[in-house]
């Protein structure tokens, strides 16, 4: 493809709103234009990257047995009723009405819309087990869209659906699946790594993320190398700590704190380190039902654990004035002494405590050597706290280690919480109905090209792993001579009459401008074509991401490309 040929708008400097490195080079390299807040127009260089990762994705769940279909964007409001989740889902469900007044939504997901076609089209356990995919744009109406097609309201979405008669059948779906990710994120040159994770929103009872790791990932992870153990931190289980504070019980005391609010305030008051003083926390459930929780000084509180105990989501830090009337004390003086009518739990780390700090509940007031057991009550000790950098592992004796990544990929073992809610039954084998236990599995497509931008760049642009690069070879021509648009249009021909995949930048430009923008764009290889290497029989093939320069014969580059492709399984687009 020549670039003159192609709409390419490369800009020198990004938009204002462009916060993170996928969005800006990904705008500037002219791949995407924003449309509205989070929805975006993709141009032809993105759309190529988008179609490649597409290919793999197909290629891949063809393989583990997956069937390719398409569901309409709008579901029916009777469908989300039946789960429930039309009013559980939140305002990030896009709802509108025909001119029937009838109720519809953008799906977001579309679980719904499967199991209906399951119920309606499956009888027996002969059809079984049964996987189905598709490929096709969601919507999410984000209250805050941002960082360009990593968190846009308008996103493609590869999303799978598993049906199987009993839960070892849907076990062994699912890990079909987890493999078939596996191969996915290899093959698109992604360096990534498989965590354990909540089920949120879309339920279930077992998930993993597969997370792109890069330095500007939202997501922490943590990760035990000798056990294989990951996790995002949220789900990360925190063993019990293996020793503990035998230490004789002292008398409470009581302190004047002034202006000691937060942990580090009340230390430094109290001369003691974070690991001796216990926060009580106070959460409100939907029901209105007030926790409170007691975390270590130096830990933080985990409300996906929390909402996994009192088996309800939405847990939320209680309000100010709902603290005030409770414990007659502002926001960081409150303490689990004295307080009443409030179920109190603690994490496991405070049962290993003795003498340790709490809230006074009352302004200006902490009490020092306060003890569970003697002096308040806690109706259980469970894991609580966020997992981080330095717990031990649960699956080791080794320590956990920390790193950032970018969700591109969610597989879940949803059991039958649709399937019964829908009424998705099949007969077994002995004539019973049973319902389908199912399994959904989910890729950001459009999330896994800003990913790989976001792993693989540098200071003067994009470094795309070849597999989903827009062009494998960028060519340019350093000069306008005769001699050397001779050669590149020999070399162009050869290369893309053998399938290469080729961008000749024909424009009638100053090379620098060639080079930058070729930079900034990221084939991974660049073959440069000037009238001094002509001079010596020679063009100059350089990598991308090395920055390594091989001096070729202009007929040698057809066969060194060749055997550099030949070390990838690429996508037949």
């Amino acid at each position: 493809m020549r670039t003159s040929q192609l709409l390419i708008p490369t800009l020198r400097h990004p938009p204002g709103e462009a916060d993170i490195i996928s969005h800006r080079l990904m705008t500037r390299a002219g791949m995407i234009r924003k449309v509205a807040a989070g929805i975006y127009t993709y141009l032809p260089l993105g759309l190529r990257v988008l179609k490649k990762i597409e290919c793999i994705i197909r290629q891949e769940m063809n393989r583990a047995g997956a069937q390719e279909l398409l569901m309409p964007i709008l579901a029916p409001a009777d469908l989300w009723r039946e789960t429930g989740r039309w009013d559980f889902y939140g305002k990030e469900l896009l709802r509108c009405q025909d001119r029937h007044a009838r109720d519809f939504c953008f799906g977001p997901t579309h679980e719904e819309v499967i199991t209906d076609l399951f119920r309606r089209e499956i009888r027996s356990y002969r059809q079984l087990p049964l996987n189905c995919y598709q490929i096709q744009t969601k919507f999410r109406d984000e209250i805050r869209p941002r960082f360009g097609l990593m968190r846009g309201r308008e996103f493609i979405m590869k999303d799978a659906y598993s049906f199987d008669a009993d839960e070892a059948g849907a076990r062994r779906s699912y890990q079909k699946m987890y493999t078939a990710y596996e191969r996915i994120f290899t093959r698109c040159g992604l360096t990534f790594r498989a965590v354990e994770a909540d089920n949120g929103l879309i339920g279930g009872s077992m998930s993993h993320e597969f997370m792109v790791l890069s330095e500007t990932g939202e997501e922490t992870i943590v990760y035990d190398e000798r056990s294989a153990y990951a996790a995002n931190v949220e789900q990360a289980a925190v063993p019990p700590p293996s020793d503990e504070d035998h230490a004789a019980l002292l008398p409470l005391e009581t302190v004047h704190t002034p202006g000691a609010h937060t942990v580090q305030e009340v230390c430094a008051s109290l001369r003691v380190a974070p690991a001796r003083l216990v926060k009580t926390l106070l959460y409100q459930t939907p029901a209105q039902e007030i926790i409170a929780v007691l975390i270590r000084g130096d830990h933080e509180a985990n409300t996906t654990k929390l909402n996994r105990f009192c088996g309800t989501e939405g847990i939320t830090l209680a309000q100010k004035d709902v603290v005030s009337n409770l414990s007659l004390a502002p926001v960081g003086f409150i303490g689990p002494i004295g307080l009443t009518g409030i179920r109190i739990v603690a994490d496991h780390a405070v049962k290993a405590m003795r003498n340790f700090v709490v809230g006074g509940n009352k302004t200006d007031t902490h009490l020092i050597h306060a003890n569970w057991g003697r002096d308040f009550a806690v109706e259980a000790f469970l894991d609580l706290r966020q997992a981080r950098a330095g717990d031990p592992s649960p699956k080791s004796d080794s320590r956990l280690q920390e790193a950032k990544g970018i969700e591109v990929g969610h597989v879940f073992l949803l059991g039958t919480k649709y399937s019964e809610a829908m009424q998705a039954t099949f007969l077994d084998a002995s004539g019973h109905e049973r319902a389908a236990v199912m399994g959904c599995y989910g890729i950001g497509v459009s999330r896994t090209a800003a990913a790989a931008v976001e792993q693989n760049h540098d200071d003067k642009g994009m470094r795309w792993p070849v597999p989903i690069a827009p062009f494998h070879i960028h060519l340019l021509p350093v000069t306008a001579s005769e001699n050397v648009l001779t050669t590149a249009g020999m070399v162009y021909d050869a290369l893309t009459g053998a399938g290469m995949e080729v961008l000749w930048d024909d424009r009638d430009e100053r090379a620098g401008v060639k080079f930058n923008d070729a930079d900034l764009i990221g084939a991974p290889f660049h073959l440069l074509i000037g009238d001094k290497g002509l001079a010596q029989g020679i063009v100059e093939f350089k990598r991308r991401d090395t920055g390594d320069v091989v001096n070729l014969p202009p007929n040698e580059v057809l066969p060194h490309v060749q055997s550099l492709l030949a070390a990838y399984d690429l996508p037949n687009v």
